[in-house]
Order: structure tokens, then C-alpha cells, then sequence
């Protein structure tokens, strides 16, 4: 499974870490996902969700 969120399709982000004397190396930004059983049209099932989308309760969590 892709490190994607289903509701609002935050993906990783890639980028320079820039040090103190300017070298630069790759990384990477990953999106905090959490795996959560949500109402997906109309049944339980298990997503991935960013904790932002999480927090503003952007999905109905399935119990």
C-alpha cells in the first residue's frame, strides 16, 4: 500500500537537508499515516489517514 492518505492524497515529498556548511543529501518528508477502520461508501473498511485529516474528523471512524 502507498504511503498516501485517502482523504486528502498527501504523499511523501522529497528534498535537500542543507547542513551547517552547505552540504546537501537527499531525504525524504513522509506524511503521518495511521491505519484506522473508517465508513468507506457505507462499509467498514481499514485506510491509511494523515493524522491532520484524523484530527479534523474528516472521516467516520467504523467501531
Amino acid at each position: 500500500m502507498a504511503k498516501k492518505c485517502v482523504v486528502c492524497e498527501k504523499v511523501s515529498r522529497t528534498g535537500l537537508q542543507v547542513s551547517h556548511s552547505n552540504i546537501k543529501t537527499k531525504r525524504r518528508w513522509s506524511p503521518n499515516l495511521q491505519r484506522v477502520k473508517a465508513i468507506v461508501d457505507g462499509t467498514p473498511q481499514r485506510v491509511s489517514i494523515c493524522t491532520r485529516c484524523l484530527k479534523a474528523g474528516k472521516i467516520q471512524r467504523a467501531l
